[in-house]
């Protein structure tokens, strides 16, 4: 199995800038796609930001221009700079990866992080 676990997540004021951080765990073969999505309460999960394993990017139209998403694979890390927050920003955000992994057999699965939230003051 597959562990994503956040960090980063934090309370700031408008204007302000975060930076959160995913690390990848487990039986990895290989890691493709990473990113981020947010998820307010009664409404669906949308996305932030993603980036390709060959650092392609595509961002939300909320948060481009403002957010930055990038990738260490070394470290089977990814990172959503954030700048110029708004509270309409706050959120609960999840990081997401594809991953193969290999446990007898070659599976390619979609996994999630617990969450981590960011709170916005005006």
């Amino acid at each position: 199995q597959v562990q994503l676990v956040e960090s980063g997540g934090g309370l700031v004021q408008a204007g302000g800038s975060l930076r959160l951080s995913c690390t990848a765990s487990g039986s990895i073969f290989r890691i493709n796609d990473m990113g981020w999505y947010r998820q307010a309460p009664g409404r669906q999960r949308e996305l932030v930001a993603v980036i390709t394993s060959g650092g392609n990017t595509n961002y939300g139209d909320s948060v481009k221009g403002r957010f930055t998403i990038s990738r260490d694979n070394a470290k089977n890390t990814v990172l959503l700079q954030m700048n110029t927050l708004k509270p309409e920003d706050t959120n609960v955000y999840y990081c997401n990866a594809i991953v193969t992994t290999n446990s007898g057999s070659m599976i390619t699965s979609n996994y999630w992080g617990q969450g981590t939230r960011v709170t916005v003051s005006s």
